[in-house]
């Protein structure tokens, strides 16, 4: 038997902006630590095996940062603390309920729309 895949990937933005730009952050010195405790969180209930915790550049949500993306279902999850992580964790990952109060605004996160029908969107 091979060594199964994860069930989930969870991106969680590690973008710092530039001191100076205008743009907030998704991780700040009030934020620098939420990564770890997303991977420590998942290591102390023994699901790192099967949750990959991914640091990732920046996903153009910024304003609402800090943010993670959770795969599959592509949910993306806004203005995070421990606190909200821990129960993303347990109702998400571990319920299998999205825990929309903590879920981006539809408007900034809206169905996607397919490389085709972008295509002919374009004219192309």
């Amino acid at each position: 038997m091979g060594l199964p895949q994860p069930a989930f990937y969870i991106f969680k933005c590690e973008q710092s902006s530039p001191p100076g730009m205008p743009k907030p952050s998704c991780v700040n010195p009030h934020t620098q630590d939420i990564f770890q405790h997303l991977a420590q969180t998942l290591m102390q209930k023994g699901l790192i095996a099967t949750v990959q915790p991914i640091r990732t550049s920046c996903m153009n949500r910024c304003n609402v940062g800090p943010i993670m993306l959770v795969e599959p279902g592509h949910v993306m999850y806004a203005g995070l603390t421990k606190e909200k992580i821990n129960e993303i964790i347990d109702r998400h990952i571990i319920g299998g309920e999205v825990v929309q109060e903590y879920v981006i605004p539809a408007e900034l996160w809206d169905a996607p729309i397919t490389p085709a029908d972008m295509m002919k969107q374009m004219g192309r």
